[in-house]
């Protein structure tokens, strides 16, 4: 007669599901610091970490440009491969966004509130945005193909939840960043945390005119 395998309590039928699984159950996690060359924290930079040898899959999330002021806000919007991004104009005025770089050229025309179509960014890379009717309008649309992705505060520091075991490649990005800095590689263990400290040398960025 076949023997029946006796049913487990449920606390203790899920801790044996974590411990089938500690990949999923234990992630990992990542913290960065961004600082200047004067040791100064560095808002706006992108820290992301990419799997070697694996996919990462996750939902991909849209992002947001505004337009507030006659500036972009944020200055950077870092995405997944694969977003939609809005682009409303919160202006009384109209603007006409546009983008020459090759990870995503586009153009909306002169228009107030908010298009009905968001632009979709397939390819990783850096998106430089600029206004045919305000010069000094700049903004950045940074685009990476994994879902492990943050940008730093004002502090200068940035957080990554959520990474699988694994090996990775840890990379930093800021668009006034005088020299792209090399990735780090990195192995991360069920439940681990790892700390990340870089130093950009930066150039100053561009200012808007006193009467715009």
């Amino acid at each position: 007669m076949r023997r029946l395998t006796p049913l487990l309590p449920a606390p203790l039928a899920c801790i044996a599901l974590l411990l089938a699984t500690p990949g999923q159950a234990f992630a990992a996690a990542v913290t960065g610091s961004v600082t200047d060359g004067n040791g100064a924290p560095v808002a706006d930079a992108v820290l992301y970490a990419i799997p070697v040898g694996a996919t990462a899959g996750a939902a991909v999330q849209p992002g947001t440009m505004d337009q507030v002021n006659k500036e972009f806000l944020p200055l950077v919007v870092p995405i997944q491969a694969g977003a939609l991004v809005r682009f409303p104009n919160k202006d009384n005025i109209r603007h006409h966004v546009y983008s020459f770089s090759p990870a995503r050229p586009f153009e909306l025309k002169l228009y107030s509130g908010t298009p009905s179509k968001p632009v979709k960014f397939d390819k990783p890379g850096p998106v430089v945005l600029g206004c045919n009717i305000h010069d000094w309008m700049v903004g950045y649309i940074y685009v990476v193909d994994t879902p492990y992705f943050a940008k730093t505060d004002k502090s200068g520091a940035a957080r990554l939840d959520g990474l699988p075991s694994g090996e990775y490649l840890l990379h930093i990005w800021h668009p006034y960043a005088k020299a792209e800095t090399a990735p780090r590689p990195l192995r991360l263990a069920d439940g681990g945390a790892e700390n990340a400290a870089f130093r950009l040398d930066l150039a100053p960025p561009q200012t808007a005119p006193a009467n715009r």
